[in-house]
């Protein structure tokens, strides 16, 4: 059985914590090891919760590990890269309430919470964070390393590139296209598409830069 490790052991570590013992796999294809942290002492303060292990930038993965990152922002790309070029391999985790659809296809190390559903045929590039209560429409195209808080709805056949950050209770309507690197603020209505590097709030969203 493989040994899941937990880059992170803030807040979202340990929410990932509980993600993963709910997750579909968790005591059939995986157990959980510990953490990593460059804050070794991370969990003093917390009970109930594996060890961590050793810190991010020194640890050399091993046999039957497998690897999950609950850093966001801008590093956690880099996190991810730092622990690919040492030979880490990173898991999905999908929770076992979300609903995934016919056909739907994900790429590697895409994490799913709570109550998600990913409607049918749905395309789903590698390492996306998708938390609670989204709705991914049909036919939705997702690239890669993007973060997608909770209670976002995207309507079918919406399409979003690499690298955003769509935050809680965003709504993306029908055929809009979010290019590279932007920011859709919570709560936002996006009913046209938006260049790369842009940031959108309010609703409908107006463009802030």
């Amino acid at each position: 059985m493989n040994k899941l490790i937990i880059i992170g052991a803030g807040g979202m570590g340990r929410t990932m914590y509980d993600l993963a013992k709910e997750s579909i796999g968790f005591a059939k294809d995986f157990e959980i090891k510990g953490f990593l942290d460059d804050n070794l002492n991370a969990l003093d303060n917390f009970e109930n919760y594996p060890p961590v292990i050793g810190t991010i930038k020194d640890y050399i993965p091993q046999n039957n590990e497998v690897f999950v990152c609950s850093i966001g922002g801008h590093s956690r790309q880099a996190c991810i890269e730092k622990m690919l070029e040492k030979g880490a391999e990173f898991i999905p985790l999908i929770h076992k309430t979300a609903r995934i659809g016919t056909n739907v296809r994900m790429g590697k190390g895409t994490l799913v919470g709570t109550y998600t559903t990913i409607a049918a045929d749905a395309e789903l590039g590698d390492y996306n964070f998708i938390q609670s209560l989204t709705i991914i429409g049909h036919d939705c195209k997702i690239g890669s390393w993007n973060r997608i808080d909770s209670q976002v709805m995207m309507v079918g056949a919406t399409t979003i590139g690499d690298n955003n950050m769509i935050h809680t209770g965003a709504m993306i309507n029908h055929n809009v296209h979010i290019g590279d690197n932007c920011t859709i603020g919570a709560a936002s209505f996006v009913t046209m598409d938006v260049e790369s590097g842009s940031t959108l709030f309010s609703a409908p969203a107006r463009r802030l830069k």
